[in-house]
């Protein structure tokens, strides 16, 4: 019985956490979404340099909310902590990357679609790998 107990506990946590999680990938991908288009139609800056810059925009808000709020680290974030975030991000913008060149370069596909598209899979990815590295 307890068992059952804590494992439902431990199942509504994880509901939680990705109901929390997908809000503030909301926000993360209102901010990038919104960067990458004024940057790209308005400052004239080609599309994937546009993506870089919205990309680490969005980026520092979500590790914001994703610490403090989405895993709830109660712990003061080391050096570690950040490089190994930095790095899955990384990672991350490189999907993103390779995702919209093949797209919108390669598939002929506007780049604000093949945003959509990236930001779908780079979300699974930073979902995974944060569970993972992140909240430990």
């Amino acid at each position: 019985m307890l068992t059952k107990i804590k494992r439902n506990s431990k199942l509504k946590i994880l509901f939680y956490q990705i109901m929390k999680f997908g809000m503030v990938g909301m926000i993360a991908f209102l901010i990038d979404y919104s960067i990458l288009y004024i940057l790209t139609e308005f400052c004239f800056i080609h599309y994937m340099v546009s993506s870089v810059i919205s990309f680490i925009i969005s980026l520092v808000f979500n590790y914001i909310a994703s610490v403090y709020w989405v895993f709830d680290i109660q712990r003061k974030q080391t050096i570690k902590d950040i490089e190994i975030f930095a790095g899955l991000s990384v990672i991350g913008l490189v999907i993103n990357q390779i995702v919209m060149y093949l797209l919108t370069d390669v598939g002929n596909f506007y780049y604000m679609f093949s945003k959509l598209f990236a930001t779908g899979i780079v979300m699974i990815w930073n979902f995974i790998t944060r569970k993972i590295f992140i909240e430990k």
